[in-house]
Order: C-alpha cells, then sequence, then structure tokens
C-alpha cells in the first residue's frame, strides 16, 4: 500500500482519489472546499503523511500550480516528491523542478488523460522526470492507469517537462480528431441525402477504420440529444492546443488540421464575425452578390 497527498479534488482530482483508495491506498487529500477535503490546509495535509512523502497536484495550470509547488517547498523534506498532474505548460516543469531541487524534494510532471471517465476506466499517464523518482511513484501510477500492459497506458516520455509536452501533443491531436468527428456530423446533417444521422455515426463503431472512443462519446450525446439541439455551438480551448501550434512553429513542423481545429473553436465564441462581414462585403463589391443587412 502506497500514501499520497493529493491537492485538488476537482472533477479529476476527486475521481483520481476514489480509484486510489478503491485500490487500496491511502489518498489524504487537500481541496479548499470543505465538503470534499481531508485536510484544514496544505501544513495540515503534510502532517498527516509519512516520510519520504509523494505529493501529487491536480489545480488549474499556470499561476496556481507554481504557487502551490512554492508552498510544498517550505513544507516538505529532502526526499519527498512532488508530482504535477495538472497541464501545466512545460517550460514551467524545469522552473518548479529546479525550486524543489534546492530542497533536495523531487519533481516530475505528469500529463493525466481519460477525463471523468478515469474513475472507472483508468488514466492514460505521461511522466517526465528522474528513472529513480518514477519508481518510487510507480503504485501509484499503477493504480491510475488503466488495467492491461503497462506500457500501453504508462510512458515515462523522458526527462523533466516531457510529460506534459507528450499530453500537449495529445490534446492537439484530440482537437484535430473532434474537428473532423464535427464537421463531418454537420455535414451528414446539412446534405438530407441521409435520413438517419444518428443510426449511421453508432454504426461506425464496430469495424470502421474510424473507430475511437471519442465516437463513442459522440454516439453517447447523440443518444441524449439527437440533433444536438441543446447545446450552443461554442467551444472554449484549454490553452494547450495553442502551445502544440507553438511547438509546431518553432520546430517547423507543418500542423494545418490541428491549426484549422483550433482557430475554428475561436470562430465558436464569434456571434457576429468581423472577418465574414468583410467577405460579405467583397463578394457583393466585386459580383453583385446579395448580402444579407444587419437585422434582417
Amino acid at each position: 500500500m502506497a500514501q499520497l497527498g493529493l491537492i485538488g479534488l476537482g472533477k479529476m482530482g476527486f475521481n483520481m482519489r476514489e480509484r486510489l483508495r478503491a485500490a487500496g491506498h491511502e489518498v489524504v487529500g487537500y481541496d479548499r472546499n470543505p465538503d470534499v477535503t481531508d485536510s484544514t490546509s496544505l501544513e495540515d495535509m503534510v502532517s498527516k503523511l509519512d516520510g519520504p512523502r509523494i505529493v501529487w497536484i491536480m489545480v488549474p495550470a499556470g499561476e496556481p500550480t507554481r504557487q502551490t509547488v512554492a508552498e510544498l517547498g517550505n513544507l516538505l523534506s529532502e526526499g519527498d516528491l512532488v508530482i504535477d498532474g495538472g497541464n501545466s505548460k512545460y517550460t514551467d516543469d524545469r522552473i518548479n523542478a529546479d525550486l524543489l531541487a534546492t530542497k533536495k524534494i523531487g519533481y516530475l510532471d505528469c500529463g493525466v488523460s481519460g477525463g471523468v471517465w478515469g474513475k472507472d476506466n483508468g488514466y492514460g499517464l505521461m511522466v517526465g522526470g528522474a528513472a529513480s523518482d518514477v519508481e518510487k511513484a510507480m503504485p501509484i501510477f499503477d493504480a491510475l492507469r488503466p488495467e492491461g500492459p503497462r506500457d500501453e497506458g504508462f510512458s515515462h516520455a523522458g526527462a523533466v517537462g516531457s510529460g506534459h509536452y507528450a499530453k500537449m501533443i495529445h490534446n492537439g491531436i484530440e482537437y484535430g480528431m473532434m474537428q473532423a468527428f464535427a464537421e463531418g456530423f454537420e455535414l451528414l446533417e446539412a446534405a438530407k441525402v441521409v435520413e438517419n444521422v444518428p443510426a449511421v455515426i453508432k454504426g461506425w463503431q464496430r469495424g470502421t477504420v474510424v473507430r475511437s472512443w471519442l465516437l463513442d462519446l459522440l454516439v453517447r450525446a447523440l443518444d441524449e440529444d439527437p440533433e444536438l439541439d441543446d447545446l450552443e455551438g461554442y467551444v472554449e480551448d484549454s490553452g494547450e492546443g495553442r502551445w502544440t501550434l507553438e511547438e509546431a512553429i518553432n520546430n517547423a513542423v507543418p500542423a494545418p488540421v490541428i491549426s484549422a481545429a483550433l482557430f475554428a473553436r475561436f470562430a465558436s465564441r464569434q456571434e457576429d464575425s468581423a472577418a465574414m462581414r468583410a467577405v460579405a462585403a467583397l463578394r457583393n463589391q466585386f459580383g453583385g452578390h446579395s448580402v444579407k443587412k444587419a437585422g434582417d
């Protein structure tokens, strides 16, 4: 049995705690929400752990994570280990690792995929950091990953930063896959040749080359709302798609699918696109094409 301090008990962190406990591990959680926390403060959480301690962070990326790492640096001891399992940008990891190294505290970055389904299905894990630190936390990783061969749900990607880098690229790929399914759905709906669009998409779940978990989730959504009329077509991005494109530019790697998927999300947030107004105006100017006036 392993012992773990877990900071951040939101949708992901809460389910991770439940999965770890179901596997027989002791988890001492901390969250600002008094309804879910096991501790009153970070200091209280650390005091309940036996050394050498392992503490897993599941808080929003950026300043909240950096602040949490800094606080842990003042609370933990030599030989302890911190794992950032949030969606931090990989460039933050070296900063966090160097800060903790001054206290001889280890650091791992772990990209986590699985969403709200991870509690039952397990989480895909991509870890960066020293092999010795990975080995210390392996009982935790083994409990969180899906059942089956370890190398099909867990990877030690390399040095510090590589885990979050791998997760960043994973999410960029996810953007493109989601956009392809979305565009296929819209085309099926618009053409009117296919009379039962949900049935067609459901029929792709077995035997086809596009079968995937994302397809299964689309089928689930269509079962609940066949036209998807209950949803507004407004899509946020977590930041990792943007970071993926930054890396594509920095490394001169063409990434047209991922870039188009990200820009489509931007377009979804525009109630009235200035760009599309300009296109309409130009079509009217050079070709006399009809335009729809505002308020029509």
